[in-house]
């Protein structure tokens, strides 16, 4: 392992300083995007002859604010009517959503934060697994994230409004709940496209051989399906829980080959 001797002296308790330090850290830099997505708006002024997106006070017109109406005019059909149910639901939107936004633009400092924090600690083999992974890994969420949001969420909000309507019923949904499925979607199908780097992981740190994760493709594609019941909203009759499990089921192969190409690249590296 490679630490110095001074780092292999280090007391526990300044490990403990260190990590809350870091943690101090993350926390304050998400309370200042909280707050800023929340409490302010852009305006356009003219500077200097330029037209500039121009940051001031606002709840009303904050950030957090369009982007709900973003998700309002994007995700929501026409014909299902949203309503507001709890008189505080708004509040709780547009918390949500500062607060996904505040932790999307914050992720870059907490990877780097951990990373020194668990950096000293590391193999060398690990320190370059963890940097070839950050690339792929937000790469894999922003794929899920964005099928979610493109895909998911505007089907699912139509078979809603259709069978709705089929059973004479005023289709209508709650702001928190629309809210809340847009964001929830939207993350938890990003997690869930990691599926083909955890097998790559896997296989690189020597845990599940490639021939392993070939010969168990019945358990991969059912395990895909699994995933694809469990994040799915569960109300479009099988369709969007199919079509997720069969992406999934892709990826799974992808993880495949990838593990395949791991091994051949770590026996050539053996060779030389």
């Amino acid at each position: 392992m490679e630490l110095n001797e001074e780092e292999e002296k280090r007391p526990l308790l300044s490990h403990i300083n260190e990590l809350l330090h870091r943690a101090r850290t993350i926390l304050v830099a998400l309370a200042v995007a909280f707050f800023f997505f929340f409490a302010f708006g852009f305006k356009l002024e003219r500077i200097y002859g330029y037209t500039v997106p121009v940051p001031y006070p606002s709840i009303y017109n904050s950030i957090s604010d369009y982007a709900i109406r973003a998700f309002i005019y994007n995700e929501l059909p026409k014909g299902l009517v949203l309503i507001n149910i709890n008189p505080f639901d708004p509040l709780f939107a547009s918390f949500y959503v500062s607060f996904f936004l505040s932790l999307f633009i914050v992720m870059p400092l907490l990877v780097w934060e951990v990373w020194g924090f668990v950096a000293p600690g590391l193999y060398r083999h690990e320190k370059k697994l963890i940097k070839y992974i950050v690339g792929p890994a937000f790469g894999l969420f922003a794929a899920g994230s964005a099928f979610a949001y493109v895909i998911i969420v505007p089907f699912m909000m139509k078979f809603v409004l259709i069978y709705t309507r089929a059973l004479g019923v005023e289709p209508t949904i709650s702001l928190k709940a629309f809210i809340n499925t847009v964001v929830s979607l939207t993350m938890v199908t990003g997690v869930a496209f990691e599926y083909p780097l955890v097998m790559s992981m896997l296989t690189y740190l020597g845990v599940v051989a490639a021939k392993t994760w070939k010969s168990g493709w019945r358990w991969g594609v059912l395990g895909a399906f699994i995933i694809a019941w469990i994040i799915s909203p569960g109300t479009t009759g099988g369709v969007i829980e199919t079509t997720i499990g069969l992406i999934l089921s892709g990826l799974y192969f992808v993880g495949v080959a990838v593990a395949y190409v791991i091994e051949k690249r770590r026996k050539a590296g053996n060779t030389k």
